[in-house]
């Protein structure tokens, strides 16, 4: 081969090998990767792990709004901290939807932003410190340990108008919901893992006394039914009330499978964990789930990375937000 030819050669090859970084240059979009933050804020994740167990000591039920920050943050378009966002300047707040009814302690995600400001100032996104303290609350709450990537950037909008296109209520179909989590890429499998976070935390009456009253739900263990008459004595509730049942009594506090051993003896609490059971899309994975906890951990890991990096902000777009709940005054 001629010495020209092989000069073009190799410099088409070069252009060929260099042109997906070049084009990912260009549109300003990178990656997420493993330690994002190692270079220009080396205790990042040690920092959000140090918060989270600080805060799981003194308040327990931290660790399950981690899970449930994530869900609600990634399912709807990007996890991208929007979820996070005050109602202020023309922006409608997520936590202002009806799917948001129960979410707390988001005042505790400034107490990490706090700490990260200090050590790093506008360096570590609130879109990672919702993905990293959820990684560190499911350890707390005894699940397994997940391996999560960074590098997440934090919105300049809020999605509060469309909350309810992305987020399934509980009373949804059981197709309807396997057909939202389809739609970020997370199969049969991992949806059923993923509902497993239902293993912790609690449910307020006022969105589980339509399975009780007038009459008990006939797919309902008649034993479970009194139980939560006892914890919910009416058929309308107060919202505002502390009025509330656990998920799991057995293991409140554990994501575990007693979940799934609990809907397989007819004591789902929810309309959609019940429907898991009936399905015959779902119910082979309930049945593998209750059998082995250490199979249950793998799907739920395998998922919850799947909906933390779901369309994520990266490279120049977004922003680091300096106060999680504001975005950035140019």
């Amino acid at each position: 081969m001629a010495s020209s030819n092989i000069r073009h050669f190799c410099s088409s090859t070069l252009i060929f090998l260099l042109l997906p970084l070049l084009l990912q240059f260009y549109s300003g979009k990178s990656e997420l990767q493993f330690n994002y933050y190692e270079q220009n804020c080396p205790r990042a994740e040690e920092i959000i792990k140090e918060q989270v167990i600080k805060l799981y000591n003194k308040h327990g039920n931290t660790a399950v709004s981690w899970i449930r920050n994530l869900f609600h943050d990634c399912i709807v378009k990007s996890c991208d901290a929007s979820l996070l966002l005050e109602t202020v300047n023309g922006i409608e707040s997520e936590k202002a939807s009806q799917r948001s009814f129960g979410m707390r302690n988001f005042k505790y995600v400034n107490t990490i932003k706090a700490a990260l400001e200090s050590e790093c100032p506008v360096t570590v996104s609130c879109a990672d410190i919702v993905a990293l303290s959820a990684r560190d609350g499911i350890v707390m709450l005894g699940g397994p340990r997940v391996e999560m990537k960074t590098g997440r950037r934090d919105s300049t909008e809020s999605y509060g108008a469309v909350v309810e296109d992305f987020i399934p209520d509980h009373n949804d179909s059981i197709s309807l919901v396997l057909s939202r989590f389809q739609s970020i890429g997370i199969d049969v499998e991992g949806t059923v893992a993923l509902l497993g976070s239902h293993s912790v935390g609690r449910v307020h009456c006022v969105n589980l006394v339509h399975r009780i009253y007038p009459t008990v739900d006939p797919t309902m263990d008649p034993d479970y039914a009194e139980y939560l008459k006892g914890r919910c004595p009416t058929p309308d509730p107060d919202p505002q009330a502390v009025l509330y049942a656990r998920n799991d009594r057995e293991t409140p506090m554990t994501l575990d499978n007693y979940y799934y051993k609990n809907l397989l003896g007819h004591k789902g609490l929810l309309m959609v964990d019940q429907q898991l059971t009936s399905d015959p899309l779902t119910s082979p994975y309930v049945e593998k789930m209750a059998a082995d906890n250490g199979y249950f951990h793998e799907q739920f890991s395998r998922a919850v990375v799947l909906l933390s990096e779901n369309n994520p902000l990266t490279g120049d777009q977004g922003e680091i937000r300096k106060d999680c709940r504001y975005v950035n005054s140019n």
